[in-house]
């Protein structure tokens, strides 16, 4: 069967909002394709009997070969839907650094797409937008007071919030500003994150609402002041200022699956130097409408399912009734030690010495409790063989395990993995057991996630990350959940790490305080915050061709 006869027809996004039962009062169409979800949806009563499902979609750690987590997520959803089940996904929203930069388009591949794809990886409702203009504006409110006499006593050499832009720019990773006399403001070293590291993303994707969100405002920090006093954003006086540009952007935003299924993206932080999931109003939304929800955390199990546990579901009081973990024949290949040029020969080998790091991931899903099912994405030069050798590995850990091939053959692709995961989701669920207890130390709570999860040896903090951890436990931040920032190439701390690394020390050079946001990031190894383009970045094969915008996926 090929992609487009798998294909229907787009509905127009009133449609689609019809099928997951979303009262057209609180619908607001962006154009004829995609809308927002006013949040007074959340407040009517629920259409549907009984408790709804969380699945969350993960992967085993990533590769150059790709594993193709969104595509398998989306061909998920497409799937139940076809066994008539309601079922919606909730997807995080691309940034235009990786769009332009290394990944591509970040909307499914195949027939398992979400569509309008252009828009959604470009400007799309322009929610990253309003980020990018929110978290800037506490930034030049900031430098004002300094410039015009600083009632709050602020130390313009700590100060700790930093501007964004939502683009893959290593030139701006430092910067002095404020030059050139003073008409032109107090001269400071700064920087620029990229906005899926920006704290307000943070604080938008992990608040319950506005009264929430503009709480988290408020007492994000963003200096200290010569006394080492903490200087909180809400002191700055433009809270509300801040609420109005994001007045919309807190609202889900609703699209389509190439096969018309329901769908809600919204919030784009990346799970290796943020906390890597969609909002909690956005799984919100798609749960209190929908049976089965499907969500997805960034990169391998280690970073975001981690962070998706141990700090939005303890924040938002979710918790998912199974997990899937993707994994492709290639990936494991890598893992097992095979050159990239050499992934499609035969190699039963290779697949079984890369097993280690699926079993990794699986422990760790097991850890928190939750049962697993492993979906193995399907590329045509998989052999048969190879196979095997995945089917029997997961036999012998006692996990069910599906072969995927949804990327060629959309929601039909994907049935046996449906049907499985109705099979364990349907299951007594109890509660996650989370990796720490928040009144554990900082240093526990990170030793607790590098060795229970990432498989480390021990962890060694440097002086700076020792005296950020005596600071944040005087400024009372000790009992914040953990950010770890870390690669997401390795398990450890070292990208060249492949398979499971052993007898490895997990380095945390410094902490960075997020109070708006609600945890503590931990950053290890030579992890930026604001990534930087490669020799051929994608914008060079990104093109407009007769009003169409080709080359982005």
């Amino acid at each position: 069967m090929t992609i487009e006869s798998t294909r229907f027809a787009p509905a127009p996004i009133q449609n689609v909002a019809e099928r997951l039962g979303v009262d057209p009062r609180h619908v607001i169409p962006y154009g004829r394709d995609k809308a927002k979800l006013d949040l007074k949806a959340l407040e009517e009563p629920r259409r549907r009997e009984g408790e709804p499902r969380l699945v969350l979609v993960s992967a085993i750690t990533p590769t150059r070969a790709g594993e193709g987590k969104t595509t398998t997520t989306i061909g998920l959803t497409q799937a139940l839907a076809r066994l008539g089940v309601s079922a919606c996904a909730a997807l995080r929203e691309p940034s235009l650094g990786p769009c332009m930069g290394v990944k591509g388009g970040a909307t499914g591949g195949g027939a398992s797409q979400l569509i309008p794809a252009a828009s959604i990886n470009l400007h799309f409702t322009g929610d990253l937008h309003a980020i990018t203009t929110a978290h800037n504006l506490i930034a030049a409110a900031l430098d004002n007071r300094l410039f015009h006499g600083d009632d709050l006593g602020i130390d313009p050499r700590r100060v700790t919030w930093r501007r964004v832009i939502d683009m893959n720019d290593r030139a701006l990773r430092n910067a002095v500003i404020g030059l050139g006399g003073p008409a032109q403001g107090v001269p400071r070293e700064t920087g620029f994150d990229i906005t899926a590291a920006s704290e307000v993303m943070a604080m938008l994707c992990l608040a319950d609402g506005v009264d929430d969100l503009r709480k988290r405002i408020d007492r994000a920090l963003i200096a200290y002041t010569r006394k080492g006093e903490p200087v909180t954003a809400g002191r700055l006086g433009i809270t509300g200022a801040v609420l109005a540009l994001l007045n919309e952007a807190i609202m889900p935003n609703l699209v389509q699956t190439l096969e018309g299924t329901p769908t809600i993206v919204h919030g784009g932080p990346f799970a290796n130097i943020a906390h890597g999931c969609n909002s909690v109003l956005a799984t919100r939304m798609a749960l209190h409408h929908a049976d089965w929800v499907v969500t997805e955390a960034g990169f391998g199990f280690d970073l975001g399912a981690e962070k998706f546990f141990d700090i939005k579901c303890r924040t938002a009081g979710l918790d998912p009734a199974v997990i899937v973990l993707v994994a492709t024949v290639r990936a494991l290949k890598l893992h097992g030690g095979v050159g990239y040029d050499a992934l499609y020969e035969p190699n039963p080998g290779a697949v079984e010495r890369g097993l280690e790091n699926l079993e990794k991931h699986i422990e760790s899903a097991q850890a928190f409790g939750k049962r697993v099912v492993v979906a193995v994405n399907r590329f045509g030069t998989d052999s048969p063989e190879e196979l095997a050798v995945i089917a029997r590995a997961c036999e012998r850990l006692g996990v069910l395990h599906s072969l995927a091939d949804h990327f060629a053959r959309g929601g039909e692709g994907a049935l046996d993995l449906a049907e499985k995961v109705l099979v364990e989701g349907s299951k007594p669920n109890p509660p996650f057991s989370p990796m720490y207890r928040l009144e554990d130390s900082i240093e526990a709570k990170v030793h607790a996630i590098a060795t229970r999860i990432y498989g480390a040896k021990d962890v060694a903090f440097t002086a700076q990350a020792s005296k950020a951890s005596a600071s944040a436990k005087k400024n009372g931040y000790a009992e914040l959940p953990i950010c770890i920032a870390k690669t997401q190439n390795s398990l450890s701390d070292d990208a060249t790490k492949l398979g499971r690394p052993r007898d490895f020390t997990l380095t945390v050079r410094d902490l960075q305080i997020s109070a708006g946001a609600g945890f503590i990031v931990a950053l290890t190894g030579d992890i930026l915050r604001m990534p930087g383009l490669p020799i051929v970045p994608a914008a060079e094969r990104i093109n407009v061709v007769d009003g169409e915008i080709v080359g982005l996926i």
